[in-house]
């Protein structure tokens, strides 16, 4: 992945707040990238090469992590 300050966000709302996704990288085509999922105080970074399986992938551990907290 080249260094660039170029980058895409994309909110999405919910009742317990607003997930905010940060996607760095995937240019060219098939470089790999960076998603930073984050919702309230938690946040998470996947790395891949597959820009919208990284997303899911982000937002799934983003999910797990939100689930072990209300857990504990």
């Amino acid at each position: 992945m080249q260094k660039n300050n170029q980058f895409e966000a994309i909110f999405l709302p919910s009742k317990s707040g607003i997930v905010k996704i940060f996607i760095y990288g995937f240019q060219p085509y098939g470089s790999w990238g960076q998603v930073f999922a984050s919702m309230n105080d938690m946040s998470v970074n996947v790395k891949g090469y597959n820009r919208k399986k990284t997303i899911i992938r982000a937002i799934a551990k983003l999910n797990e992590s939100l689930l072990n907290m209300k857990e504990d």
